[in-house]
């Protein structure tokens, strides 16, 4: 009876957690809302599977327990039984795994308006790149990169020039506005991760990955690495501030373009 006690306070105990959680529904992006509701699919999948499981093991705890005379049955297989749990696993399976396939549809349908942002990452450092006043970022290769060129822009090409560039600073964002999040890694495997705004991605040397999002609250939230890329792996964070449109591009301003960058880095005439 204390085996059955245990099982029935962790499932009673499991389910009151689940509906009394504090971080349900505190939309901060605009993808909350669809990728809330395939975790919900899940937690209604799983958590009926769970409370169903346990209930059956306290029951064959209780009605099977050890009385002198009695003798187990061996029964070797059940064809039946086992047509029915194969079944059933599928079906919770595929009803987990088909709304993800339109939340990762709605995740990576950018809209023509989302302006894009690259998100670079290195061991063990965020850096980032806005496109200037013509909104369009440049071409960048790896092997370009160089310490007076550290993200590897093309200098040949003339839609770089004005590119913002923010070395392992903060990421600004204007609040309301869709952003085109575009995520290249310079060295080894690294992923790129908000919490708040449900946005996680991994970044794969080589390739261009993205996804994109509307932030829907101003505010500031850090930036992990959440792929295991080395000794620094925990101590790669960063800084996303979404603000008023006219704190950001107060802040926009202030920014050094890619032109700028390669000024700097140049020698300066003697006198």
């Amino acid at each position: 009876m204390a085996v059955v006690l245990i099982l029935a306070l962790l499932l009673v105990g499991s389910v009151l957690f689940h509906v009394l959680s504090p971080w349900w529904w505190t939309p901060i992006a605009s993808n909350w809302t669809y990728i809330d509701s395939t975790l919900i699919i899940t937690f209604w999948i799983t958590g009926v599977v769970f409370v169903a499981v346990v209930s059956f093991v306290a029951y064959c705890v209780w009605r099977f327990r050890h009385k002198p005379g009695n003798r187990a049955a061996y029964e070797p297989e059940n064809r039946k039984l086992e047509l029915l749990l194969a079944s059933g696993t599928a079906i919770g399976v595929a009803a987990m795994l088909v709304p993800g396939l339109f939340v990762w549809n709605q995740f990576i349908t950018v809209p023509k308006d989302a302006a894009p942002v690259e998100v670079v990452s290195q061991q063990w450092l965020w850096s980032f790149r806005l496109p200037g006043v013509d909104g369009k970022l440049g071409r960048a290769e790896t092997r370009d990169i160089s310490p007076e060129n550290p993200l590897g822009v093309n200098k040949n090409d003339t839609a770089g020039l004005d590119d913002v560039i923010i070395e392992g600073g903060e990421l600004h964002l204007p609040v309301g506005k869709p952003v085109h999040i575009l995520l290249r890694s310079i060295d080894v495997l690294h992923d790129f991760y908000v919490p708040e705004f449900r946005a996680k991605m991994d970044m794969i040397p080589g390739m261009i990955t993205y996804f994109w999002f509307t932030p829907t609250r101003t505010g500031t939230f850090d930036i992990l690495c959440a792929e295991l890329c080395g000794v620094g792996h925990s101590q790669m964070r960063g800084t996303v501030v979404v603000e008023e449109a006219a704190d950001y591009q107060a802040w926009l301003e202030q920014q050094q373009t890619f032109t700028q960058l390669l000024a700097s880095g140049e020698p300066q005439p003697t006198n």
